[in-house]
């Protein structure tokens, strides 16, 4: 398949596939005429990068995964490779919530004092 068909098929753009074989993720056949040809095992390369960046994936962290799909394992994750890419972006997004949620904590109290210096005095 050309390059827009890959596009359309796999939810992207020609843009972003050029972009992916720029960094090594995807890697297109030439035709004679110089066009970019793709198969079906390049559209799962795309699905899979495309699935990990919906989700918060750097592109760099779906190279394990990728690598994993192109040694021929049925998931991108049956690598230990990409599990320990699973963990450490676990641990970034329980790093990220634990922020978030000591700002809230803050501003919840910032807002009580707020509210309690607008109440009327009783007399």
């Amino acid at each position: 398949m050309r390059i827009g068909e890959l596009a359309q098929r796999g939810g992207t753009t020609t843009r972003a596939l050029r972009y992916y074989e720029s960094l090594g993720l995807i890697t297109a056949r030439r035709t004679a005429n110089g066009q970019r040809e793709y198969d079906e095992d390049d559209l799962r390369l795309v699905a899979e990068i495309r699935s990990l960046a919906d989700i918060g994936f750097a592109l760099e962290d779906t190279r394990p995964f990728v690598e994993c799909l192109r040694d021929g394992h049925t998931s991108g994750d049956a690598c230990p490779a990409s599990v320990a890419v699973y963990r450490r972006k676990l641990a970034e997004l329980d790093e990220c919530i634990a922020r978030l949620a000591t700002a809230r904590d803050r501003v919840r109290t910032q807002l009580e004092q707020a509210e309690q210096r607008r109440r009327p005095c009783a007399r």
